[in-house]
């Protein structure tokens, strides 16, 4: 049975009645469809709301089916007024929206509003946006990182050549040696070149001191060549007491301490200029009844960089951890001459 609404001839309402007498079963009956505008400036679009009524049975009553509308009660975009319009069964309220097309007004189910809303160019326009953002940040950042870290990079390099320089001023260590090593052979500074070498100066007769000294350079030889990004520290033991200090006396003295351990002496005048060149003070003291004394000397070890440049200087306060680190800083710092 198909009925027109003349208030709204573009309103088609087709109903579908089914009674209990047409199918036999126990089905209630009646299912619509309702239509909605289809608007001669845009055939494309068409509006169906969906309406399922129920039946209702009184006695003495006819049915009066409620209508279920989909569509949103209230206009997405904007606040217009509602049309009102009446229908088969009364008046009843159809909203509409304009979506900002020429075409004219439209109206579509609240889903596919919100559907098309939030698949809309404002969503890709935003995440382009903070794409756009993210990026500008990023390479922002990354400039400002660059430039700090080549400024510090800078700024260390110059502070290390100034503290060369003064370094040089101060004379130390820039002397030429010629001595003997624990073997027999002559040793000159030259030959230590391109290492970096921790140097003492002592004696072989010393009791205390001087063995703790070199058990701590060999501690702190020892912890560098565990590191093999490190270059290899060459340890050196020049004499201050030659007279009983010879090749041989030497050489059975540096076997108690690391393998790389080279012992150095020379006749008095040659290990008097080679201590001379460090600013290393000794002087022997009165003898016993067997002939044995005590050298009074600087207790010190010098850090001497490739260049054959003294660096650094460390008293019996630091220990071989405290020393190992400072070294190790200065050859992460070192520049070439």
């Amino acid at each position: 049975m198909i009925i027109k609404d003349n208030n709204h001839p573009s309103h088609c309402l087709f109903t579908l009645l089914s009674s209990r007498g047409l199918l036999g079963g126990n089905m209630l009956g009646l299912v619509g469809f309702i239509g909605g505008d289809l608007h001669a400036t845009s055939g494309r679009h068409l509006r169906c709301t969906l309406r399922s009524p129920t039946v209702q049975q009184t006695s003495g009553s006819t049915n009066h089916p409620q209508r279920a509308w989909l569509a949103s009660q209230a206009p997405l975009c904007g606040h217009q007024t509602p049309k009102h319009r009446t229908g088969l069964y009364g008046p009843f309220t159809h909203p509409q929206q304009t979506l900002g097309s020429s075409r004219g007004p439209f109206s579509l189910p609240l889903f596919t509003q919100r559907v098309a809303l939030s698949q809309g160019p404002n969503t890709s326009t935003a995440k382009i946006r903070l794409r756009t953002r993210l990026v500008v940040t990023l390479l922002f950042g990354g400039g400002l990182l660059g430039t700090w870290w080549y400024v510090r990079d800078e700024k260390q390099q110059n502070h290390q050549m100034q503290r060369i320089e003064q370094l040089k001023k101060v004379a130390l260590g820039q002397g030429d040696f010629s001595l003997l090593d624990h073997r027999g052979h002559r040793k000159t500074k030259r030959d230590f070149l391109g290492h970096w070498v921790l140097l003492y100066f002592g004696f072989t007769h010393c009791p205390d001191i001087c063995p703790d000294e070199l058990d701590k350079i060999s501690a702190v030889v020892s912890a560098l060549d565990k590191d093999r990004s490190l270059p290899a520290v060459q340890p050196l033991f020049v004499t201050v007491d030659p007279e009983r200090d010879d090749v041989a006396a030497l050489e059975r003295y540096v076997k108690d301490f690391h393998p790389r351990l080279i012992g150095l002496t020379g006749t008095p005048e040659e290990v008097k200029v080679a201590g001379k060149d460090y600013r290393v003070y000794a002087s022997p003291g009165p003898k016993d009844e067997d002939g044995d004394y005590i050298v009074d000397h600087t207790i010190l070890i010098y850090l001497v960089n490739p260049d054959g440049l003294f660096l650094d200087y460390y008293n019996r306060m630091k220990d071989d951890v405290q020393i190992a680190e400072s070294v190790r800083n200065h050859m992460k710092s070192y520049v070439k001459l």
